[in-house]
């Protein structure tokens, strides 16, 4: 559904992206991790039809982004990491314009306005103006307008950052929602629980290259089970291990460890030797 084949893009002679080969099926849910500036957003742009590439080829579908960017935009719904509503607006007439920008008539527009505010529970908040909502509240209305037009992707770049976690876990059962209605997903996120909670598989980037993908579950395993923490000298130190017997004997005796079940970010540090961090 979503693909990249040798995709590059560069800014003022800087390197962004750097040959990127990425392929995402129709119904999966791919978590793409990876630092701050290691290249999310951009790609994400690139999806979107924000950016052109320097080089290479981006398809929705069997849509090139290049010779049919108009019906490849129209097969994927955008959720950006920072707000981006008319906070003057009621939360249906952001959706009125979505849908008059996707030029959706007007009938049309109505039932697609009321599905959606059903479908993301923002529908009691309709008439509410944007600026009176919390953060939750407003990311929902961004889903429920990115799926209006009923894309068959959807991008979302960082959809639950500076959410509190209980709000986030709902954003979260939201996004597993779209996932199992059939349509496509490629999230970025920094929430390593999050890639683990929701993904089929997950993509790893660092410095503008994809590094390693998998299941989240293989991946891991790659690693190991268990986990030891060390601190010395203010840096921190993790050996792995694949049975808890394994990791109690290595910590007996020992002070200031800290046992725990291997995730996505050691996998991650095994691959690259940095944590993913904002």
């Amino acid at each position: 559904m979503i693909l990249l084949e040798n995709v590059s893009k560069s800014f003022k002679g800087r390197t962004v992206l750097e040959a990127v080969n990425m392929r995402v099926d129709a119904g999966e849910l791919v978590a793409y991790l990876g630092p701050n500036g290691a290249g999310k957003t951009t790609t994400i742009r690139l999806i979107a039809g924000q950016l052109l590439p320097d080089g290479g080829t981006i398809k929705i579908s069997d849509f090139d982004l290049r010779r049919d960017s108009l019906k490849a935009k129209k097969m994927s719904g955008l959720v950006n990491q920072h707000f981006s509503l008319d906070a003057e607006l009621t939360v249906r007439q952001n959706l009125d314009l979505h849908g008059r920008l996707f030029g959706m008539g007007r009938a049309g527009r109505h039932e697609a306005i009321e599905n959606a505010l059903r479908y993301a529970e923002i529908w009691d908040k309709a008439d509410r103006i944007i600026r009176h909502l919390s953060g939750g509240e407003k990311r929902r209305v961004m889903i429920a307008r990115a799926l209006m037009h009923n894309p068959r992707v959807i991008l979302l770049d960082e959809p639950s950052v500076g959410l509190d976690p209980a709000i986030r876990r709902r954003t979260w059962a939201l996004i597993r929602k779209v996932k199992e209605s059939g349509v496509t997903v490629l999230l970025t996120t920094h929430y390593i629980e999050e890639a683990e909670f929701l993904a089929d598989r997950v993509i790893f980037i660092n410095k503008g290259r994809i590094v390693k993908e998998g299941r989240p579950e293989t991946l891991m395993a790659e690693v190991g089970q268990w986990a030891v923490d060390a601190a010395d000298n203010g840096e921190l130190f993790t050996s792995y291990f694949h049975s808890r017997d394994e990791a109690m004997a290595f910590i007996a005796h020992r002070e200031s460890l800290t046992i725990r079940r291997v995730n996505l970010e050691d996998a991650y540090l095994k691959v690259t030797g940095s944590k993913i961090e904002n």
